[in-house]
């Protein structure tokens, strides 16, 4: 059995498809990040930088429990344990692997910096805001000049993690000042992947429990002092 601490955002998302497509148990524990949660001692054991996803199997490698925290390492260690979505032969696993790479180093936290600057900045700070979406764009016109050269799937001709971890980040395209009528491949490739029953399944956890807006305290959880108190 896999215990799941999550949250509905784009990271948590990941790792709920990923489960729900390899058909593992698993048991969701919501970490509500707007209300503190991700701050307890207990979270904390698992995931010392205080961010979901975080997990904890309990038939780890060796037999015994395994805690994960950081979610391209998560989707990595579900794939290797199910040897499923990440190719086996040797240079598809390695192109998966860059593409996930660039999910976690590019289109996580420029996506993220777009959606916040635009969004729940206090102050509109026009440069914030001009930069990271140009940058958006500029990751956007990456992922559809790729789609473009592959067809369906981001690495080796495969569904893989690359697309899993991909996917929920592009969800929000719109917050991010992005049209995907701008990138022709992505909007098909993203409208593929949101057709799998597994991951309808997947961005249904815990949906339920998200605020569809965010109040001064759930802001000052998320973006204030707490983040940085020692």
């Amino acid at each position: 059995m896999i215990d799941l601490y999550t949250w509905p955002t784009p990271n948590g998302h990941k790792i709920h498809i990923l489960l729900e497509e390899c058909e593992l148990p698993y048991a969701v524990h919501a970490i509500d990040i707007s209300a503190g949660d991700q701050f307890s001692p207990d979270f904390l054991a698992i995931s010392p930088n205080n961010k979901i996803p975080a997990i904890v199997d309990s038939e780890g490698p060796d037999g015994e429990p395994i805690s994960l925290f950081e979610s391209g390492a998560i989707l990595v260690y579900l794939a290797a344990k199910t040897g499923r979505f990440l190719p086996q032969h040797t240079r598809g696993k390695y192109e998966a692997l860059q593409w996930l790479m660039f999910q976690m180093g590019g289109i996580g936290p420029m996506l993220g910096q777009a959606h916040h600057f635009r969004n729940y900045a206090p102050q509109k700070i026009a440069y914030g805001i001009e930069r990271y979406t140009n940058e958006a764009h500029r990751l956007y016109g990456v992922l559809d000049r790729r789609l473009a050269a592959t067809g369906d799937w981001l690495a080796a001709g495969e569904y893989s993690i690359a697309d899993i971890a991909t996917w929920p980040w592009i969800r929000s395209h719109a917050n991010q000042g992005v049209s995907l009528d701008d990138y022709p491949n992505v909007q098909r490739w993203f409208e593929r992947i949101g057709e799998r029953p597994a991951v309808q399944r997947g961005v249904g956890v815990l949906a339920d429990r998200r605020k569809p807006t965010m109040d001064d305290k759930a802001r000052e959880v998320l973006f204030g002092e707490r983040q940085y108190r020692r």
